[in-house]
């Protein structure tokens, strides 16, 4: 039998485990710091089947990109089943006076997805919902709602699985955001997105066991935590604070648990994956076993 639906992505408790490996420009610049600027697209596919075939059987399912992820999970055999949770952003995405914009690419819609052999759709979005119009009328919040509106129809209407994630980013000529202002930034965006009822939400930490009470008081769809290239020990941290006080129901995290193997060819790499990597990504799910909320019961 084929599993659907966001059970395709989640454990057997309806919650989520998944590894975040789409990082393309991201991890490009990771390797720059370490001195790799010489790493082949060939490499970097590699170091993204070793991701998946080292993890298998503790993550739920592992966040892919198009670019690289895909032939990476295509090399990968005899591990335990996995979902595959396909990004769909734009590998370059536009940008109005410096801000983000939210832009589908025709051709990596619902269809597209599900023909890729993957079982659900991520989305990134930055929103804004405290952005106030522009001065040449330009309302990039209401772009982005009405780009998001389309997307999550036409998942809705493939049988796909629409995952949106939201970052944050500093307004034109805006201050650093305080504590606060950060968090308030967090969940008015989440309620804009939750408002076009996506199937999960993936959100930055609100920053506070209040904050995250605040974002469960007003989502009516499940939400898992990024970890944001926080340490491990910080994550896991934010990961029961945002199960325990925000009805969190898991997590998509990548760079906590896999960081470090950017600098490591694939023999020490594997090494570090089969042992930490597994050690961290099952202490996370150790976590939210019995304390995340399962997705169903967050949509009842």
């Amino acid at each position: 039998m084929t599993t659907t639906g966001l059970d395709a992505i989640a454990t057997p408790q309806g919650t989520f485990a998944v590894l975040a490996m789409d990082q393309r420009g991201t991890l490009r610049r990771m390797l720059a710091a370490v001195d790799r600027t010489d790493t082949t697209d060939a490499e970097i596919v590699a170091m993204k089947r070793d991701m998946i075939a080292s993890l298998a059987g503790s993550a739920s399912a592992f966040l892919i990109d198009p670019t690289f992820g895909i032939p990476a999970a295509e090399q990968v055999r005899d591990v335990p089943s996995y979902g595959l949770l396909l990004a769909a952003e734009p590998g370059t995405r536009p940008t109005h006076d410096g801000e983000p914009t939210v832009t589908l690419d025709p051709a990596q819609d619902a269809a597209w997805v599900r023909d890729s052999g993957a079982h659900a759709m991520k989305f990134l979005a930055q929103v804004r919902a405290d952005r106030p119009v522009g001065a040449d009328g330009r309302d990039l919040t209401a772009e982005a709602h009405d780009a998001l509106k389309v997307l999550i129809e036409d998942c809705a209407a493939q049988g796909v699985p629409s995952v949106v994630e939201n970052l944050i980013y500093p307004l034109n000529g805006e201050a650093p955001l305080s504590p606060e202002a950060r968090a308030d930034a967090i969940i008015e965006a989440a309620v804009l997105i939750d408002g076009l009822k996506p199937s999960l939400l993936k959100l930055e930490y609100p920053g506070s066991p209040e904050a995250c009470r605040r974002l469960a008081e007003r989502l009516t769809v499940p939400w898992a935590v990024l970890s944001a290239g926080v340490s491990s020990d910080e994550f896991a941290q934010v990961l029961r604070v945002s199960c325990d006080e925000g009805g969190a129901s898991g997590f998509i995290a990548g760079r906590a648990i896999w960081k470090e193997t950017v600098a490591m060819d694939h023999a020490e790499r594997v090494a570090f994956l089969s042992e930490t990597g597994r050690r961290r990504m099952d202490d996370y799910t150790s976590i939210i076993d019995g304390r995340a909320r399962p997705y169903r019961e967050a949509i009842a």
